[in-house]
């Protein structure tokens, strides 16, 4: 790790607490009363905050850790915009230079442009060739479709069960995450949603002997129904590994399928790595790859990671689609999009990447993590399922292996639990009841000793206190622990305590009785 990294002890000149209240002076405007006033009265209400009862104030963050106006120090489990750590150095170094030189848009030549589209182009596959750099992953994935759009000549969008693929309108559209919340009002006639490739819950499972065909059937039916009442498919657009759909991971094969498919209809294919890109999975650079050697999308978006806070993103496709979208003959100029400052900053971030091995450390920590996280699922009732690659793991809670019921509640209040331990995880897929990991990548085997040893404290006491640890003994196997595993953001927690958590087991319960429905989504 960079020699600039390290935490500020009381070496650096003063001691300890007046380095903390200089800091504090430094970065704290108002007290915290006065910012969640402040905030009340200008901000939007629909801007949610973490833990709306007791919100955290951040004031300043390093590697991962962040850092209250106590100067109390947080553990973040769940930052993957700060990819190579916050507030990285090297990253802020090269921002910093660059803004004394010249920040400007991208009708003036720059070097900065092309060397980072020259280096970013080299982790892909030849074929994805062109880069159109924008500022933000519904930047990037909107401008994927009007790229899709204008090659195909078609409008229809096929989109996953749970996704989630931007704020901007044309992407609440095609985000069941989103539009789901809406009722049948929400939804566009020309967006085809197909089910989530997810093994665990999903409508084919771990014991289903072809998955990825099973779930590309359903694409292929699809298409067929689109076809017989004259629409046509511009687009099939998935998250490379669902995020806010709970980390799924789709089945090796199913994307290949998919394209197949999707191409033979006269559509493209669209893989958002927004949310997993840049060596997060370890073994690849993107998650698409997966999927395996023969598989290639049509177009990439990615964002997030790629500024390591820095809003910055880009599309990149081929030089068939480039042109196409070229022959509309409209220019396409993206004010900020691409500007020296901001390529600055995207070539230090790939060159941490590299210098300080992140994806080895991904696959290195992310396995141990995930071999942690395993072993307490063999202890606790609670985990149903463990599944990630990398530094981008999921651990979905039931009240019944058997049955999968989600426990929802009990997920809320693991997030609570370890809030107050100075932790910071979310909860999210479909039933808010999977815990998610994607720290940033100089997460250490002893950041995964520390958040898993917590896990294992609060499950105990729930487990006692809804009288599962007693059935522990007789749990049944589902067979999930036995097949293989590769070794903005939800603001939607619940309030914490235990009153809270009481009584949101006793209405789930009265559901399951009444109806055995599964939970519904919580609003934003």
């Amino acid at each position: 790790m960079h020699a600039d990294y390290q935490v500020y002890t009381s070496g650096s000149g003063g001691t300890l607490r007046e380095i903390q209240l200089h800091r504090r002076r430094m970065s704290e405007t108002y007290d915290k009363q006065k910012t969640i006033e402040l905030r009340r009265k200008h901000v939007g209400p629909s801007c949610k905050v973490f833990f709306s009862q007791d919100p955290i104030k951040i004031v300043r963050a390093r590697g991962q850790y962040m850092y209250d106006e106590n100067g109390e120090r947080y553990l973040d489990c769940i930052n993957n915009v700060a990819h190579v750590g916050h507030s990285h150095p090297d990253v802020v170094r090269a921002g910093a230079a660059q803004m004394e030189l010249l920040n400007t848009n991208s009708r003036f030549l720059h070097d900065n442009l092309v060397q980072y589209a020259q280096r970013l182009q080299a982790t892909l596959p030849s074929s994805l060739s062109v880069c159109y750099f924008v500022n933000s992953g519904s930047e990037a994935n909107d401008l994927a479709l009007r790229l899709a759009r204008q090659y195909t000549g078609h409008d229809d969008i096929i989109t996953l069960d749970h996704a989630y693929h931007g704020h901007v309108s044309s992407l609440i559209a095609i985000s069941p995450y989103k539009f789901h919340e809406m009722g049948n009002s929400g939804r566009d006639q020309g967006v085809h949603v197909a089910p989530s490739p997810d093994v665990y819950r999903g409508k084919f499972r771990e014991d289903h002997p072809d998955p990825a065909t099973a779930y590309s059937d359903e694409v292929r039916d699809i298409l067929q129904n689109a076809h017989k009442k004259g629409r046509k498919i511009a687009a099939f657009i998935a998250e490379s590994l669902q995020s806010c759909g709970g980390q799924v991971i789709p089945p090796p094969g199913y994307f290949r399928k998919v394209a197949e498919q999707v191409r033979q209809a006269g559509g493209v294919f669209i893989a958002d790595e927004v949310q997993v890109g840049f060596g997060r999975v370890g073994s690849h650079f993107w998650a698409f790859q997966l999927q395996g050697d023969d598989f290639c999308p049509d177009i990439v978006t990615m964002g997030k990671p790629i500024g390591n806070g820095h809003p910055m993103s880009c599309v990149v496709t081929t030089r068939q689609i480039a042109e196409a979208f070229m022959s509309s003959g409209m220019e396409y100029f993206n004010t900020f999009g691409g500007n020296p400052v901001s390529c600055a900053i995207g070539l230090a971030v790939l060159d941490v990447i590299e210098r300080e091995d992140l994806r080895g450390n991904a696959l290195r920590v992310g396995g141990y993590l995930t071999r942690l996280l395993t072993q307490q699922q063999e202890k606790h009732p609670l985990i149903g399922d463990v599944r990630g690659v990398g530094l981008f793991v999921g651990v979905e809670l039931v009240r019944d292996r058997v049955k999968r019921t989600p426990a929802t509640a009990e997920a809320q209040e693991v997030i609570y639990k370890l809030k107050n331990q100075r932790i910071l995880l979310s909860a999210d897929g479909p039933h808010r009841n999977v815990l998610k990991f994607k720290p940033p990548m100089c997460f250490s085997e002893d950041d995964a000793r520390l958040v898993v040893g917590e896990i294992d404290k609060v499950l105990t006491e729930l487990e006692k206190a809804t009288g599962l640890h007693s059935q522990a003994c007789a749990a049944v196997e589902t067979g999930s622990s036995k097949r293989a595993r590769a070794c903005e953001e939800n603001g939607r927690h619940h309030s914490s305590g235990e009153a809270h958590f009481s009584e949101s087991c006793r209405q789930e319960e009265a559901r399951r009785q009444s109806d055995r429905a599964p939970a519904k989504r919580l609003r934003t």
